[in-house]
């Protein structure tokens, strides 16, 4: 059997606030095969973010371990890190702000390859860049155009094949398509989907959004306030959700169906701080099933049914 693409365990990120310590990420571990999607939900502020930019290197752990292709890369620095960097990649959030204005297409994409040396002759780099615009669906006649003169979606599309120059195996897609509209973001996922399949690339796919990860992830793993609260193959996740705090987000999914009525779960209650937390349920504060040992002892993730994680002591 083939070694997973990436082993995470007991992962944490810290950051140090005049208040105490802030665990945006705390304790998560998790496995992903290789040419498979996990996504990542939950809302703003659950970690999300920092937990792709840790596993991408961009952020030093505060603890635990990460394998990635059979290689402790937790620690690792230098000429071994920048090796490790061709090999995974991200796709930022806004499509605007993470690409330099001052650069056309081409020299946007043009520059992880040149800097890399991953393709040295000028006219074979000029190639390679039309190559990768036509694998992104950008005409060639955008090359000398700058992201200003591109609405979103284009935007985002130099965003992947910038990402895909580097010919990584592993990419983090940071709320790739939360902000352009609906019918772009149908394009950018259908494209994801078909550089995955062509390319054998294995995804994060951070979201907040649970309708868009539904079609996209071979399995979700759902984040509550640094820690995964619940983890499961995505078909399984939408029919049988175990924790409260998934149920009340699958709820807030609308349904395009005319009549349709849906009981939405509206959480109460205040949130948890982040912030030198105690040992306790940090969704206890918003469960209306919280009981005594909620607020005493947190919970393990523990699986439930075959491949379905669960951390709250209400699942048995």
């Amino acid at each position: 059997m083939a070694e997973p693409m990436l082993v995470v365990n007991n992962l944490k990120k810290y950051f140090k606030t005049p208040g105490g310590m802030l665990h945006a990420v705390d304790d998560i571990s998790f496995t992903l095969e290789q040419g498979k999607t996990l996504g990542l939900v939950g809302e703003s502020g659950c970690g999300k973010s920092t937990t792709g930019r840790v596993l991408l290197r961009l952020l030093d752990s505060t603890g635990g371990t990460m394998r990635f292709e059979g290689q402790d890369i937790t620690n690792i620095q230098g000429a071994a890190l920048r090796k490790l960097r061709r090999k995974m990649q991200i796709i930022f959030q806004d499509p605007f702000s993470s690409i330099d204005p001052r650069k056309t297409v081409s020299q946007t994409i043009r520059e992880p390859i040149t800097t890399n040396n991953i393709i040295t002759g000028k006219a074979e780099v000029e190639n390679r860049v039309l190559e990768l615009m036509e694998m992104v669906g950008l005409t060639s006649r955008l090359t000398n155009t700058y992201p200003h003169e591109l609405d979103g979606g284009r935007r985002q599309r130099i965003g992947i094949a910038r990402a895909m120059a580097m010919e990584p195996r592993f990419i983090v897609c940071d709320e790739p398509v939360s902000a352009l509209d609906v019918s772009i973001q149908a394009q950018i996922l259908n494209l994801l989907k078909d550089l995955q399949r062509s390319n054998g690339l294995t995804y994060i796919f951070i979201t907040h959004d649970l309708a868009v990860v539904h079609n996209f992830s071979d399995e979700i793993a759902v984040m509550y306030l640094g820690q995964i609260v619940e983890k499961s193959p995505t078909e399984e996740l939408f029919k049988n959700p175990m924790h409260p705090y998934t149920k009340a987000l699958l709820s807030a999914i609308p349904i395009p169906e005319y009549g349709h009525k849906k009981e939405r779960i509206i959480l109460k209650g205040e949130i948890t701080s982040p912030i030198s937390p105690k040992n306790e349920c940090r969704f206890q504060s918003r469960c209306e099933h919280a009981f005594d040992k909620c607020r005493s002892e947190c919970p393990p993730l523990v699986e439930i049914t075959p491949g379905h994680l669960v951390a709250c002591y209400l699942v048995k």
